[in-house]
């Protein structure tokens, strides 16, 4: 039933590679609860607890890491999009090759897919569909 809710408020999601019913469910979800919180690509990712902070010690050549404040479901989901696309899908895994030869951590190179596929998902869902579909659960 809830693929069917979701096939119907945001088709655009499940024809992603690696974004399933679960994941498209919670990125609604976490969506329609927040709607004023997203104004922004960056405010999502904020959200989604995948915006970058730089690591404090100034010995560390312009890492970052990941803000650990959040909605952690939404990061959870995210997250297994990065997975699944690092082992299926074969642009990410040139990517993942690429950036491995360039001296990147596994850490490093999760943490920039997360951000891409954000930004990926805030384009399908822009802030104004998303208030129509508020409470997208009453359509039934």
């Amino acid at each position: 039933m809830i693929g069917g809710l979701v096939q119907r408020v945001a088709p655009q999601l499940l024809e992603r590679f690696g974004i399933g019913v679960d994941t498209a469910t919670e990125i609604l979800v976490v969506s329609g609860d927040n709607p004023e919180r997203i104004k922004s690509e960056a405010a999502l990712a904020k959200l989604a607890c995948i915006a970058p902070v730089p690591t404090g010690s100034g010995m560390t050549g312009g890492r970052h890491r990941i803000n650990h404040g959040g909605h952690r479901q939404l990061n959870a989901a995210i997250h297994r999009t990065v997975i699944v696309r690092m082992r299926f899908h074969q642009p990410t895994i040139d990517h993942v090759a690429r950036r491995t030869a360039e001296g990147k951590t596994k850490r490093e190179i999760i943490r920039c897919l997360k951000r891409y596929v954000i930004r990926e998902v805030y384009h399908l869902l822009r802030p104004a569909p998303l208030r129509r579909h508020l409470n997208w659960w009453i359509i039934v």
